[in-house]
């Protein structure tokens, strides 16, 4: 049986859109895992990545340190990065640190599945 704090990564390319699904929290411990599966998320070359956020609970600087450097290398590659179903505690972590401005972020996966960004 897996730790409860442990991380899974669901990852599946939709209508030319690779999905990330990270399932857990997002910590020192398990960022790498993320960063990993963002690595092979940005190797795809597809138009746009998005991070399906909604089965994650919490997420310290580590983790928000490893989506902006995978926001960096999405966009190095020409692709857009695009974060949904954040609750409110994770959103507010993007709010304090002034990144809403810079991540796109919507609220479901509908949305972000429908987005030109």
């Amino acid at each position: 049986m897996a730790p409860e704090n442990s991380l899974n990564i669901e990852t599946e390319v939709v209508e030319g859109a690779v999905i990330v699904r990270p399932h857990g929290d997002v910590d020192l411990a398990s960022s790498p895992e993320l960063r990993a599966a963002m690595h092979e998320a940005v190797a795809k070359e597809a138009p746009k990545t998005i991070i399906d956020l909604c089965d994650v609970s919490y997420m310290d600087s580590s983790g928000v340190a490893t989506l902006v450097e995978a926001l960096q290398n999405t966009r190095r590659a020409g692709g857009a990065l695009i974060l949904c179903g954040m609750n409110d505690r994770v959103r507010s972590i993007f709010q304090i640190a002034r990144l809403d401005a810079i991540f796109t972020i919507v609220t479901d996966l509908a949305e972000a599945s429908g987005s030109s960004d």
